[in-house]
């Protein structure tokens, strides 16, 4: 018999703090140290000039990346966020234009659609990888739909081949949002580079980071250099750059440092050995926890590799006979870090529910007759809104190193609560 729960008074199973993961070492700092020493902190101006394009670290980052990921542009911004605005901007959007994206994402994802007064139409998401539903995505296009905005979830690719088809079929552009899985593999392909553009995250809690900080890669040379315009005060440079077509050009400052960018080439060199190291701790769970009743581990499909920045479980409730806040505690209570509850259903955020965005009388919803055609009641994603209410359940492992012995630890852990579950009920 275990030894008692520790939700129930008894010992924990996990009595040490896992210490915070860290991607940065010496090499890092002095990077850092180099660029405060020349004083030269950034060289951006912005207006058509040789600066134009940033500094020397923001081009030497820009290039490496272009080479480790094999994609002929790498545009840096200052993050994911930035992007995401600028990739969405590039494509020509107009107001009341459509463009489908997951409920089962960072907010910012379906916000950079609004930015450009389009207006995000969530489809439904699979139940195994958490990612788009290709199915759901044609079931939602319309005479209005412009583009996809498809992330690569928890570190799996999306169905990509699936949604590229749909998209060709009916003209559209596809964004992938690869923030949570630089370095997974689509194939023969880095997850980010298939789609018409890609956007990696650089911010604090992913694989590798700047602090704050964001790539976009493309193959197309118009998309490319109206990302950089985007990003660089656009309407302040067209003139001199002659540059014909203005729309959508208006310009933010979306530029990345030389500090960050100086840092970033030193992180992208340990990228592979540091998702080497998360793949590593997810096949560990995946062995550890096989056979637990009613516990489903996450599927990596044929030719994708998974780099698990979430590391996500599926509990069948109604088998086990116990409600997922019961199970997280009891976790939680035998010392588990890092453990979360369900992920997001953005559709049903009070902007979206209230259809208020700009000003205070429903645009860009307003524009036109799109407040009738666009619906986010809750039932319209039933996977994602079961899965964020009652099933899913995660370990974030880019919190922690989990190292092996880590991983083991949380398994007992697991192991223990599931060998209980009499004395939970009775909770």
């Amino acid at each position: 018999m275990s030894e008692k729960l520790a939700i129930l008074g008894g010992p924990k199973t996990i009595t040490e703090v896992f210490p915070l993961y860290n991607s940065y070492g010496k090499e890092e700092v002095e990077a850092g140290k180099a660029v405060i020493e020349s004083g030269l902190l950034s060289k951006f101006i912005g207006a058509w000039h040789d600066d134009f394009y940033g500094g020397l670290k923001v081009r030497k980052f820009e290039e490496a990346w272009r080479t480790y990921f094999h994609v002929k542009h790498a545009v840096s911004l200052n993050s994911a966020t930035s992007g995401l605005i600028a990739a969405v901007g590039s494509l020509m959007v107009e107001p009341g234009d459509e463009i489908i994206v997951s409920p089962w994402t960072m907010s910012a994802s379906a916000t950079s659609i609004l930015v450009w007064n389009a207006i995000p139409v969530f489809a439904d998401i699979e139940r195994e990888t958490f990612n788009l539903d290709p199915v759901s995505v044609e079931k939602n296009i319309t005479s209005r739909t412009k583009a996809i905005m498809v992330p690569d979830i928890f570190g799996h690719a999306a169905d990509l081949d699936a949604i590229l088809e749909i998209a060709r079929k009916h003209n559209l552009k596809v964004i992938e949002d690869a923030a949570q899985a630089p370095g997974a593999f689509y194939k023969d392909k880095y997850a980010g580079t298939v789609a018409d553009i890609g956007i990696f995250s650089l911010n604090y809690h992913k694989h590798i980071h700047t602090g704050e900080g964001g790539i976009c890669v493309t193959n197309d040379d118009t998309l490319a250099e109206r990302m950089r315009l985007i990003r660089n005060h656009a309407e302040a440079v067209v003139a001199g750059k002659g540059v014909a077509n203005v729309a959508n050009l208006i310009g933010f400052n979306f530029r990345l440092g030389e500090i960050e960018s100086a840092m970033g080439i030193e992180q992208l060199k340990k990228l592979g050995a540091l998702v080497k190291q998360k793949i590593n701790a997810g096949s560990r769970l995946t062995s550890g926890l096989s056979g637990l009743r009613g516990l489903t581990s996450p599927i990596v499909k044929s030719g994708c590799t998974h780099v698990y920045y979430v590391y996500p479980l599926k509990l069948e409730c109604e088998t086990i006979g116990i409600p997922r806040m019961r199970i997280a505690a009891a976790l939680r209570a035998e010392g588990v870090p890092g453990l979360m509850e369900g992920y997001a259903n953005v559709h049903l955020l009070p902007m979206y529910q209230q259809k208020i965005a700009y000003g205070s009388k429903g645009f860009p919803w307003a524009f036109g007759d799109c407040n009738s055609l666009v619906s986010y009641e809750k039932g319209i994603c039933p996977v994602a809104e079961n899965l964020h209410d009652n099933t899913m359940m995660g370990l974030l492992l880019c919190m922690h190193d989990f190292n092996n012995e880590q991983v083991d630890l949380v398994i007992e852990a697991f192991h223990k609560v599931w060998n209980q579950f009499d004395g939970i009920r009775e909770l």
